[in-house]
């Protein structure tokens, strides 16, 4: 007896062992997440007064205030070498560059780009160029997570999950939005939600977040009035502002990478000095619209307030589109949460003030619009709608907007998405030729094809073979279902196990399987791409498929699972990475 219990502790002792493993490291990864970006806050405020009495000093003999046209630029004289002479993942958001490193590279990144990151993003941000912290914090969250990961050796797939607990620590310390960052990191970063990975995100976002608040108190990123829905057909306004604010994220999305591709062709200046521009054109704007430079924060809950005209409110948005246009094709670096956060706010605050002219017993305060469409214009931006309505809720504290917010949100991703496929992530990953679907470059698995890939010795089974016999098959193979084939050899069917646990008990084992089998046939064919099976395994939430000649024949050619799509597109990544390594040596 104790020879035959022995092995069974101990092998529990090895899962219980990898798990509380995995434990530490999400806390170790949430609490030097947490540290970090309380770390990152400060370095800004250090920043901000740096460049500001460097400029004060050196350009003091200008006219008037014209000598804060050259702030950002001297944060370009730091950034453009820094990014570009040591790490350019740091140039721009950095979101997509942690989507590439969990989809291609299994989650590893270069320890250097945490730091070049905090350095170039807190002399953008401090200098007062058009961007934020959130997407510097996610990049330099996911590195952490990545090299905390590794130098526990721990697996591929652990070191993909532990940088997306960096992402959601991040954003969680950042905004003091747990809940948030966790949906964040599933939604955005992953592209998909799981259990295993849902307890380390959780883990880590939380740990973050406490560290985060020890240091700047438990207090949201923005303190609103109470608003609540003013009436039923409210609804009807804000689910016309996610539409609208569907739209000037689309134009934001255009603008930005337009943007981008204009001072790429500025070929006479050298890139790293091109922040230096641009940092020249972002002041001047600055001299103007001082609302737009740096978070922008302070200017959100001015809007809340009420403060500002419909055609001060009006101009922002666009003001706004072209500041972080600037900043970001120029080479600066920082996160595009804040501006999208920043356009919701005056485009919401414009609409609110409209309605509220137009419709005086029915609508309520621009405030509350202002609120709504900080998330309507994130979630147009990412099509990512929970991440959105999380996000704007935990800022806020006020569950009273969370009706018209859902709404609003709900109208902003179906038009966003019917514009554009692609969000302001994914979009800068499909110009490199990266398409991602659920965290999976699909353009590899566009390349490769079924009958390269699938399992050509198929265990199958006929009509007539008893159930008994299928058990004993299941018992003697790593599969759990069979095809099933008439005496033509042609496939009528699948018997899995899920179909013999469902039948009675009583003389099960000398049923014939055409009495259990399913014989709704879902099937796949040489020809096809693993693109096309994956969407398969995703509509009907399979396991496998059968591979059958060609559409008139049912005679089957082989036998394709999941492991074997993961196997054929982990090696096409290492082909595909060795080409660009050598491209690039």
């Amino acid at each position: 007896m104790e020879k035959i219990i022995k092995p069974v502790n101990l092998s529990l002792w090895k899962i219980k062992s990898s798990t509380w493993v995995a434990v530490i490291v999400s806390l170790l990864v949430g609490s030097l997440a947490g540290l970090f970006a309380v770390v990152f806050r400060v370095m800004i405020g250090w920043s901000s007064k740096g460049y500001t009495a460097t400029a004060s000093s050196l350009f003091h003999f200008l006219p008037g205030n014209t000598w804060k046209i050259f702030i950002p630029a001297l944060a370009g004289l730091v950034v453009g070498p820094l990014v570009y002479f040591f790490a350019r993942e740091a140039k721009g958001h950095g979101v997509p560059e942690v989507m590439e490193s969990v989809a291609l590279k299994g989650g590893k990144m270069r320890m250097r780009v945490i730091f070049i990151k905090a350095i170039a993003s807190a002399s953008s941000i401090g200098s007062g160029a058009s961007v934020g912290r959130e997407g510097p914090i996610v990049q330099m969250g996911s590195g952490i997570g990545s090299i905390v990961a590794r130098f526990f050796k721990m697996r591929k797939e652990k070191v993909r999950t532990c940088v997306a607990c960096g992402a959601a620590a991040g954003i969680a310390a950042t905004f003091n939005a747990p809940i948030a960052g966790v949906i964040f990191a599933l939604e955005v970063i992953l592209g998909q939600f799981g259990s295993s990975a849902f307890i380390l995100i959780v883990i880590s976002a939380v740990t973050a977040s406490v560290v985060a608040q020890i240091f700047v108190g438990d207090i949201p990123a923005f303190v609103v009035h109470g608003y609540s829905l003013n009436h039923p057909l409210e609804l009807i306004f804000y689910a016309f502002l996610g539409v609208l604010s569907a739209i000037v994220a689309y134009l934001f999305i255009k603008v930005l990478y337009k943007s981008e591709d204009l001072i790429d062709r500025w070929k006479i200046i050298p890139d790293w000095f091109k922040p230096v521009i641009g940092g020249v054109v972002i002041g001047a704007i600055g001299l103007l619209f001082p609302q737009v430079l740096g978070v922008g924060y302070e200017t959100m809950e001015t809007i809340f307030r009420e403060e500002m005209l419909l055609g001060t409110l009006i101009a922002l948005v666009f003001i706004k589109i072209l500041a972080t246009s600037i900043t970001l094709g120029s080479g600066h670096s920082g996160g595009v949460f804040a501006p999208s956060l920043f356009m919701g706010a005056a485009l919401g605050g414009a609409f609110g003030l409209i309605i509220q002219a137009l419709f005086p017993t029915i609508a309520g305060s621009p405030g509350a619009y202002a609120i709504i469409g900080m998330g309507a214009l994130v979630a147009g931006t990412t099509q990512a709608p929970i991440t959105a309505v999380l996000i704007i809720f935990e800022m806020t504290r006020d569950y009273h907007i969370i009706l018209p917010l859902m709404i609003a949100v709900v109208f902003s991703t179906l038009i966003s998405s019917i514009l554009s496929e692609e969000t302001i992530y994914t979009i800068k990953l499909l110009r490199r030729g990266i398409k991602l679907k659920a965290g999976k470059d699909i353009n590899i698995m566009k390349q490769i094809k079924v009958k390269d890939v699938m399992t050509k010795s198929v265990e199958v089974c006929s009509q007539d073979t008893k159930v008994g016999k299928v058990i004993d098959m299941m018992h003697h193979s790593k599969h759990n279902g069979f095809p099933v084939l008439n005496e033509r050899t042609e496939i009528v069917g699948i018997i899995t196990l899920q179909d013999i646990r469902e039948a009675p008990v009583e003389g099960i084992m000398d049923q014939f399987v055409s009495n259990l089998m399913s014989d709704k046939l879902i099937v796949t064919y040489p020809e096809d791409t693993l693109e096309d099976v994956f969407h398969k395994f995703s509509q009907y939430d399979i396991g496998h498929l059968p591979v059958v000649i060609d559409e008139q024949s049912k005679q089957i050619a082989g036998l394709i699972t999941r492991s074997d799509i993961v196997k054929a597109y982990d090696k096409q990544l290492f082909v595909k990475d060795e080409i660009i390594k050598k491209a690039t040596s």
